[in-house]
């Protein structure tokens, strides 16, 4: 759910700027400018510390006015106290701290860069200071070549083929009937000011060729998300102290030297003023209105105010999960139509009709001693309730689940490639990243060159490597383990459960009791996961640091992927077990297979095992993103509720609102240490479920489609409200999780066609129609195929052949008038009376060899259309591709003739200038 590119372009071109050749401004005057900018004389850090602090103004509340005043001077807060320098970055530390000496050899290196620096005492909490960054003209050009940043040179004109020239006036002609039909609801109003930006052509910064760029006003020329870069990239490669490995604000900060590091927010996110009338007083205040607020839950995301306010990376997740909530609708659609399908089929189920006038059908107990005989029209209402998830249409819907997330990955790709190429991000590529200040410690001894750079850096044997990643493998097996004792945990408390629960004294719980024990032990587990989830990060995070990974990359993929396997198998694990092995391996009545030769292990319901995996996955899914969506804002609310009431006792409500940006922004939480990692592995969880057991749980695309369309304003106003303003960083695509992504497709076709074949119903009674019922050998299957199905898929026991432990203590006289002596289970056996008693019948060999067919038939045809899908859909748009391939020419034509008319121009000027000299000679 976004908005396209074309509609809100890059924000390179959002100045309203004249045709290019007349906005070019003198590159001498430029650099003059900035040259006098930043000769400033240097200042000592304590003539850096602002006088005129606040803090003494909002101690004395009749001085409220003044305060305000000098708000407004300052711009809010968004600039140093001249009202001129822009502040680009804000670092925060305690007068108190222990490593004053790192922090002014830091300092005074930053200001060697070029950056000006200005402090400011805090009026909250005078043992913090902010030190306001500010990067004028000449550092942002000369760091901006260094970086290769791209910037807007050349307004674009498309290239119109002659093949499209109809289809441009048949479209002309489409608008004027288009506009007698209504407007899209979820497309932003068109007289909304700021969301539209001219498209430009852009090309890697450079000093020498400024003349070609469009700079209009070198204020604006470099937006606040690529000033935030620059700072940042300066302040990751100053030196705090003398060595190689002493460098960087990263280390800084985990030294405890500064406090904080972050961006400014670009002023307050709500208005006196209709942003309609008035307009958007700054981006953030756009951004709530037309993303973060809730009265805007159906409009698309505006991408590229996104992009232009929290960098590519921020805006390529959120890119990503309107593109999956999106592609939801149709799963959603789908699946509720199959699940309709079942309630409209309901009546003329035969199935559902037998089982709930077996009145006659006595069920053996389902547990020792304490479960009672049942008839199994009792089991009339689970019938009902399975047979609307477990129907004709399962199977189709599972075909359609595993093509649709290979429909959804390939158009991902191509809705990727659309989006690097508005954003400029086709030919970026990732600097070489700096080695991890651990890795530097642990291996600083041992060093070679780097075949890149030629530099000399720290090295890791490979003995050492691989002996670090055994250990951490290990470790991966041994929670893997844990989490196996506590699904073995979970079995052992549903078997022991199930007996007391049917020995209860209360009728409802007592003639419920499986579904009782069932729905206790989701919930245990579900406290059980969240409670391994935290103890898994933290085995994560130590063997993660145990591989000591080479750069940040490396590491956070390697957390990446231990966390996500650590809570997949968590999340799963209990679901595996109640789909591929309840009710498996119980044995039979008289010859229970028992857990410690003391408890029989738990047998499914009469109506099947599938009712269990759906309140399973039911329960898991809606109290698991119920949680998520509560902390993942509830925390930041109340932390930040709790932060304003403290401060607004105690400098009151108008004191507050005078505060400057850095302070307000202080006050607010830190993204989260991982950055969008537990974003991603929500949704990436959330897309498990809705793909690996969809089969047994049609309506998991609808929940899962619910929960994004809430999920995308939650993080919304997450990030713009309640956290401090992230980095703004580049990145072409969503990383490790794309493969993630690609791991579970392949999951979701295995799981889905063992779930149909085993779990449900669907192979046994297709063979039954086929070969055993009424139409047998007509190669036709329907509903009145399906008569006398119940009576063919149950078996006889014989309850004289009752286990002493298994024997229960009624026999049944008070339910059925007499002791009963025969009763049914579900299952393909001989009757006791055979010349094999209870051994298998020919049924059960012909249902497994049909299970087994199934299994492999649909593998086979459900993995051939996905790589079908795959080959056929390029991961490049064609016309993307021509648009590419032109803009490159045009680029080259347009670089060339102006550096034609560059030199004809110094020709002239030099043949002017001869002419002049040749007529001053004597």
């Amino acid at each position: 759910m976004e908005e396209s590119s074309s509609g809100l372009p890059d924000s390179s071109s959002t100045l309203d700027v004249p045709p290019p050749l007349m906005a070019v401004k003198d590159a001498r005057e430029l650099l003059e400018e900035s040259e006098e900018g930043s000769g400033a004389p240097q200042k000592d850090d304590d003539s850096l510390l602002n006088p005129t602090s606040q803090s003494s103004i909002l101690g004395d509340p009749s001085s409220l006015d003044l305060a305000s005043e000098a708000g407004r001077s300052k711009s809010s807060g968004l600039c140093f106290s001249d009202g001129k320098c822009r502040i680009d970055y804000v670092l925060v530390y305690k007068k108190s701290s222990q490593q004053s000496e790192k922090r002014d050899v830091f300092e005074r290196n930053v200001r060697a860069e070029g950056l000006h620096m200005e402090k400011e005492s805090s009026i909250t909490n005078s043992d913090v200071i902010f030190v306001k960054l500010h990067a004028p003209w000449e550092v942002l050009c000369r760091y901006a070549e260094i970086m290769n940043i791209r910037m807007p040179f050349r307004r674009k004109f498309y290239y119109l083929h002659r093949r499209y020239r109809f289809m441009t006036r048949l479209e002309k002609k489409m608008s004027k009937f288009r506009g007698w039909l209504p407007r899209k609801p979820m497309k932003f109003d068109d007289t909304l000011p700021d969301l539209e930006e001219n498209e430009s052509f852009t090309a890697p910064f450079s000093r020498q060729r400024i003349h070609h760029f469009i700079i209009h006003n070198k204020d604006t020329f470099f937006n606040n998300a690529t000033r935030t870069r620059i700072v940042y990239h300066i302040l990751q490669r100053v030196k705090y102290e003398e060595g190689k490995n002493k460098i960087g604000l990263n280390r800084l900060l985990s030294n405890n030297s500064y406090e904080a590091a972050f961006p400014l927010h670009e002023g307050s996110y709500r208005s006196k003023n209709s942003i309609r009338t008035h307009g958007a007083d700054n981006q953030r205040h756009l951004l709530y209105e037309c993303w973060a607020w809730w009265g805007v839950w159906y409009k698309y995301q505006p991408l590229d105010l996104i992009r232009r306010y929290f960098g590519e990376k921020i805006g390529l997740y959120f890119a990503w999960l309107g593109w999956y909530t999106g592609m939801l609708f149709p799963a959603a659609i789908v699946g509720l139509m199959v699940f309709l399908y079942g309630v409209f089929t309901l009546e003329h189920c035969q199935v559902s009709k037998e089982v709930c006038q077996a009145n006659d059908i006595i069920m053996c107990p389902l547990c020792d001693q304490y479960c009672p005989y049942m008839k199994l029209s009792d089991s009339c209402i689970y019938a009902k309730v399975t047979h609307l998830f477990d129907n004709g249409a399962t199977v189709f819907f599972a075909v359609f689940m595993a093509v649709w997330a290979t429909v959804f990955l390939e158009f991902w790709k191509r809705r990727r490639a659309v989006l690097a190429y508005d954003w400029d991000l086709v030919d970026w590529e990732e600097e070489e990243e700096d080695i991890r200040p651990q890795f530097e410690a642990k291996y600083s001894k041992k060093e070679r060159m780097n075949p890149i750079s030629g530099k000399p850096e720290p090295h890791q044997a490979f003995t050492d490597k691989y002996s670090r990643l055994i250990v951490s493998a290990s470790g991966i097996f041994f929670m893997i383990l844990v989490v196996i004792v506590a699904v073995f945990g979970i079995v052992v408390y549903r078997v022991v459960t199930v007996s007391t629960f049917a020995a209860f004294d209360w009728a409802l719980i007592r003639n419920n009791s499986q579904v009782a024990t069932t729905g206790t032990a989701v919930f245990i587990n579900f406290c059980i996961i969240m409670l391994l989830n935290v103890l898994y990060e933290k085995v994560a995070l130590t063997l993660t640091n145990l591989e000591q990974p080479r750069t940040e990359s490396e590491w956070e993929n390697s957390f990446t992927l231990k966390m996500f396997l650590f809570q997949f198998v968590n999340l799963n694990s209990s679901t595996f077990y109640i789909a591929f092995f309840l009710g498996r391996f119980t044995g039979r009545p008289g010859a229970y297979i028992r857990l410690i030769n003391r408890w029989k292990l738990e047998e499914c319901h009469p109506s099947g095992c599938l009712i269990d995996l759906f309140m399973q996955m039911g329960i898991i899914m809606v109290l698991k993103q119920t949680w998520n969506n509560f902390m993942e804002l509830g925390y930041p609310l109340v932390q930040n509720w709790w932060t304003q009431r403290r401060l607004r006792r105690e400098f009151g409500q108008k004191a507050m609102d005078a505060f400057p940006q850095w302070e307000k922004d202080y006050n607010l939480q830190p993204m989260n240490t991982y950055g969008l990692f537990d974003e991603y592995l929500e949704m990436i969880l959330q897309f498990g479920f809705t793909t690996i057991f969809v089969a047994a749980f049609p309506l998991a695309p609808l929940l899962a489609l619910l929960n994004n369309i809430i999920e995308i304003r939650l993080d919304a106003f997450k990030f713009v409200t309640q956290w401090r303003r992230p980095l703004p960083s580049q990145a072409k695509d969503i990383g490790i999780w794309y493969g993630i992504l690609e791991g579970i497709g392949i999951l979701s076709v295995i799981s889905n066609a063992f779930v149909i074949a085993i779990t449900s119903d669907f192979i046994p009674r297709l063979v039954y129609a086929y070969k055993y019922g009424p139409c047998a050998g007509q190669g036709r299957a329907g509903e009145r195929c399906m008569m006398g199905y119940v009576n063919a898929s149950l078996s006889v026991f014989r309850v004289a052949d009752f286990e002493s432990k298994s024997q229960p203590r009624t026999n049944g006289s008070e339910l059925f008038g007499e002791p009963v002596r025969y009763c049914r289970y579900r299952d393909y056996r001989e009757d006791p009376n055979s010349e094999e008693p209870y051994s298998y019948t020919l049924q059960f060999w012909h249902v497994l060899a049909a299970r087994l067919a199934f299994i492999i038939v649909f593998e086979h045809m459900v993995f051939t259309i996905k790589n079908l899908i795959a080959y056929l859909i390029p991961d490049l748009p064609k016309d993307l591709r021509d648009r590419m391939r032109r803009e490159k020419y045009l680029i080259q034509e347009i670089m060339y003739e102006a550096e034609l008319e560059r030199l004809q121009k110094e020709k002239n000027e030099k043949k002017k200038n001869n002419k002049v000299h040749h007529n001053e000679w004597p």
